[in-house]
């Protein structure tokens, strides 16, 4: 992994930010796996200046998000797929049709999260992922004990998970128990991973993921597995980190060739 640490959540969305756009610009097709939750939110603010500006264009990308609650009715604000349309395909403007959100309200779940798999596949595979990582490590929804090897799936959240995510709802009692997620085997597949985090809430997780055992215990250090994973992390949470100064130096002195931004 590189593991990037700056000053300020600000700029972790903007460094993330940069390596996603020059996916897109390099290739304007490219598949992005998109993620939900309070991490990601700086990278969406920062490509939408860049969409904005004409740095960047999502028009002929294709998205694919990471995992939605089971049950939540469609039209539902906290759905995942009102959270996508709200928050990345308006703003960035992709095209609603060439973004997917699993279904978390099909009648066999079990074969709308095979299919999820098969629709990722057949578009080509995610040719760069967003992630976040919560207090307990997991990514999408992949709590702790998930499988390396995991597919789309459904998984039951949680419970510090939907604790976590009641602040979204009028009542903890609102949040949903299950969720559909891609599995931890189909985000390694991904070509490319952005991992962000912010604030000290996730400076175990993040310690724990980078430089901890390889663990089903924290799905997070499944990026140790990827052979090209960035970590993009502020200050707060890089606390955890024993070999912050060299993650820094390395930062510091990348070579311009391998520059993003």
């Amino acid at each position: 992994m590189e593991i990037i640490i700056l000053p300020t959540p600000a700029e972790v969305g903007r460094v993330a930010a940069a390596k996603i756009a020059s996916v897109v610009a390099e290739k304007p097709s490219a598949v992005v796996g998109l993620a939900t939750g309070s991490s990601p939110q700086g990278i969406y603010a920062d490509l939408r200046r860049r969409v904005e500006a004409g740095e960047v264009s999502f028009a002929a990308a294709r998205g694919f998000a990471l995992d939605e609650y089971v049950g939540i009715p469609l039209e539902h604000p906290e759905s995942y797929a009102s959270v996508i349309q709200r928050d990345v395909v308006e703003p960035l403007g992709f095209d609603p049709s060439r973004v997917r959100v699993p279904d978390g309200r099909a009648g066999d779940l079990a074969f709308a999260a095979k299919e999820y798999d098969a629709a990722i596949r057949a578009a080509g595979g995610v040719d760069v992922q967003v992630l976040g990582i919560g207090a307990n490590g997991h990514i999408g929804f992949n709590e702790p004990t998930s499988s390396f090897a995991s597919r789309t799936r459904i998984k039951t959240l949680a419970p510090s998970t939907r604790e976590a995510n009641a602040r979204f709802f009028d009542s903890l009692d609102d949040v949903p128990t299950h969720c559909m997620t891609q599995g931890l085997g189909t985000i390694l597949e991904a070509r490319e991973l952005v991992l962000v985090a912010q604030g000290s809430a996730k400076a175990d997780a993040v310690a724990a993921a980078v430089e901890g055992p390889l663990s089903s215990f924290v799905p997070g250090s499944a990026l140790q597995l990827h052979e090209h994973a960035t970590v993009v992390v502020d200050e707060e949470a890089a606390a955890g980190l024993r070999l912050a100064d060299y993650y820094r130096y390395t930062y510091a002195n990348k070579p311009e060739w391998q520059r993003f931004e």
